[in-house]
């Protein structure tokens, strides 16, 4: 067994390798390029538009909150669920981690993604709605494997993405979170073994996800609004404190983005090298842009008009990454804990100490287990999706029991392979994606002008196009 592990992390390391090396990194940020130009800068040029349309919107407009369809979800609901999936361990300990392996200049280009990668999951979520079914239960079915076999042509395509995205739902959505949970309390709380977290947890996760989409939207509506307003609030109370230090931070992740220091030598540009790598790597497996997962429990949204939904990806990873993960960034810089040596949880949780004492250990403690549950709920639902695809709905109790299971299992087991097999998964999901959202990219493009004619025209109808329509425009 020793031996078959040992085969199997060497054959793991080197598929990781090509997955976040160079030319997937440059796949991912080229395609968000791609379709930036295609917009002519949308996530820019429209900001006011998709922000009216995404945070304005929940105060105004009484659509944005209707989940009244039986067979969806609102769309306020189907954002707060792609967030509980994307908003987990990443915002801290992956925050934690970029900077410690890739140098401050990480964040820069952790921002970077973020913005070429606001139009990928934009274009996403439009194909998703685009070409989206109802299913037998008169609930919406959708995702990658949708618009690859019904746009693209390619199941093979559609069957890798789905086959890829039920192994990760185990790893990184499911026992990776649970082992966070259970480390960051038993840290905390020593007198709380690691066996009574992981019953917890798989008490809680079972009434949540056995009640189906519109459960899970209904905690996650909840939860995630008022996680993230805590998180925040926690953040900008350190920044204030340390406000006279924000420029100098800023400016070191700008310089070290670059290396000016040693720009002439080769330790720089391995400096550079590393700041893009980990990054853009961290920036997606935080926001998930280009992985296709997050465009499943979109598809389920309550909304006639594919623009209007994929607005609300655009915010996703901008609440996601250019506020959440930037905030914890700043946090551990101005704070000077990065020095320390420590990496992960134990470096978010020094940065917090050193303002609040014990309460700062406390707080990340809390932090990181209401983001990593709700990342256990958003992506038990991308699973389910995925294995129903590939198996059937009659494979969906068994899915559920052993998601259960295994988030307990998580919980209480040392998870350094499962991490990295999950980190190889996640990427792989984003190769098939990718490549149906290039070759689609066309359709995208049309319904953004069809959309941005008729608003800027005064004319509000929405758009209810199906695939056959656009087919026969091509």
């Amino acid at each position: 067994m020793e031996q078959f592990l040992t085969t199997l992390d060497s054959a793991n390391r080197a598929v990781n390798n090509f997955v976040w090396g160079p030319p997937m990194l440059i796949l991912l940020l080229g395609a968000g390029v791609y379709l930036t130009l295609r917009t002519r800068f949308f996530q820019l040029s429209r900001m006011g538009l998709w922000f009216k349309s995404t945070l304005f919107a929940l105060f105004c407009n009484k659509e944005v909150r209707d989940g009244s369809d039986p067979g969806s979800i609102s769309q306020f609901q189907s954002f707060t669920t792609a967030l509980a999936g994307t908003m987990g361990t990443g915002n801290i300990v992956g925050v934690a981690t970029a900077l410690t392996a890739g140098g401050p200049g990480a964040i820069f280009w952790m921002w970077v993604s973020a913005l070429f990668g606001m139009m990928t999951k934009y274009a996403e979520i439009v194909l998703g709605i685009l070409f989206r079914r109802r299913g037998k239960n008169g609930q919406w079915k959708g995702g990658p494997m949708s618009y690859l076999e019904k746009g693209l042509h390619c199941k093979p395509l559609a069957v890798l993405f789905a086959f890829f995205a039920s192994l990760a739902s185990f790893g990184i959505g499911n026992m990776t979170q649970g082992n966070g949970i259970a480390d960051a309390i038993h840290r905390s709380f020593p007198v709380i073994p690691k066996w009574a977290v992981a019953v917890a947890v798989m008490a809680l996760t079972t009434l949540c996800i056995l009640g189906g989409i519109k459960r899970i939207a209904k905690v996650t509506e909840g939860l995630i609004p008022l996680m993230t307003v805590l998180y925040l609030a926690g953040s900008l109370a350190i920044l204030v404190l340390h406000f006279r230090l924000i420029p100098a931070a800023l400016g070191l992740i700008l310089r070290d983005a670059f290396s000016l220091q040693s720009v002439g030598g080769g330790v720089g540009g391995y400096a550079v090298l590393r700041a893009i790598r980990y990054g853009t790597a961290r920036g997606v497996f935080s926001n998930e842009a280009g992985l296709g997962s997050s465009v499943i429990v979109h598809s389920a949204a309550q909304v006639k008009e594919p623009v209007i939904q994929g607005m609300w990806g655009i915010f996703e990873v901008f609440a996601d990454t250019i506020v959440s993960c930037t905030l914890t960034a700043l946090c551990i810089l101005t704070t000077g804990v990065l020095s320390t040596g420590l990496t992960g949880a134990p470096l978010a949780m020094a940065a917090f100490s050193r303002v609040f004492g014990s309460w700062g250990e406390l707080f990340i403690t809390i932090s990181i287990t209401l983001f990593a549950f709700s990342t256990i709920l958003g992506w038990s639902y991308y699973g389910e999706q995925t294995v129903e695809y590939l198996l059937g709905p009659r494979a969906i109790p068994g899915y559920k029991l052993l998601y259960i299971l295994l988030a307990g299992v998580g919980c209480v087991a040392s998870l350094e392979l499962v991490w990295d097999i999950s980190d190889t998964m996640n990427g792989l999901m984003a190769l098939p994606n990718l490549i149906g959202v290039l070759g689609l990219s066309g359709m995208v493009v049309r319904a953004t002008k069809d959309f941005l004619s008729r608003r800027d025209k005064g004319q509000y109808r929405e758009l209810a196009r199906t695939y056959r329509d656009f087919i026969k425009k091509r």
